[in-house]
């Protein structure tokens, strides 16, 4: 492990056995949504749930199969806490749970999350209220619609997590929408980066890409970095 900056992500940040505080909040939310049985109309604009093939979902349904385990939100929380983002931009609010994580981690940041379906995101905002975060800021709708606005409302964006629409075009689409907000700082987090091969193509195109610096592979999810010091590019791949 030749890089500094690596090895600290790797023996700080996601090797953290710390257990916060705020998890607890968090994951109490996890386990009320678990049991609650109401039925959303869910509009689904990406590749589509792999387990429901209809639109019609319950809460808990949503949690079990939708919402990112503890580990990654967890995960989130921590590169949150430890770099300081001050803009950070979320696709995908399914239920909040992983948004609360990425709140709590920062109250002062702007939290700018997006969702596709209304239903589901009033529920996240029922979830936001309940828990007292007042840094974050909701947007409906399909998010080849909405985010061309978002993004040109940024003066630059620290930190995006993208998790929604698992396919290569709006994928790669949503990369290069956010690069004329990207700083050397500026942390990319891509969902499901093996979920397809379409996703893992999309993956292969954000790797290459002359402003990315440095990846690392979680199997799970794709973090991209930008950093100068990376002189040619690296890409880790971590068993996590």
């Amino acid at each position: 492990m030749h890089s500094p900056f690596i090895f600290h992500f790797i023996t700080k940040i996601l090797n953290d056995k710390n257990v916060y505080p705020e998890y607890a909040a968090v994951e109490n939310l996890r386990k009320q949504s678990l049991q609650e049985q109401t039925v959303l109309s869910v509009e689904d604009f990406g590749a589509g749930s792999s387990i429901s093939k209809t639109n019609q979902r319950s809460i808990a349904s949503i949690a079990k199969n939708a919402a990112k385990p503890k580990k990654f939100g967890q995960l989130l929380f921590r590169m949150v806490k430890a770099y300081q983002p001050q803009t950070i931009l979320e696709l995908g609010t399914s239920l909040g749970i992983t948004t609360s994580y990425l709140s709590l981690a920062k109250s002062d940041a702007n939290l700018i999350t997006m969702e596709g379906a209304k239903e589901i995101a009033d529920i996240a905002k029922r979830n936001f209220e309940n828990l007292k975060l007042q840094n974050i800021s909701i947007t409906e709708g399909n998010f080849d619609h909405t985010l061309p606005a978002v993004v040109h409302g940024l003066s630059f964006v620290d930190l995006a997590f993208i998790d929604g629409n698992h396919r290569q075009a709006p994928t790669e689409n949503y990369f290069h929408l956010l690069l004329p907000t990207i700083n050397n700082n500026s942390i990319l987090i891509f969902d499901d980066i093996h979920w397809s091969l379409e996703m893992e193509a999309a993956w292969a195109t954000i790797k290459n890409h002359s402003m990315v610096t440095c990846t690392v592979d979680l199997f799970f999810i794709g973090i991209v970095f930008f950093r100068p010091e990376f002189h040619e590019k690296q890409h880790f791949s971590i068993r996590f």
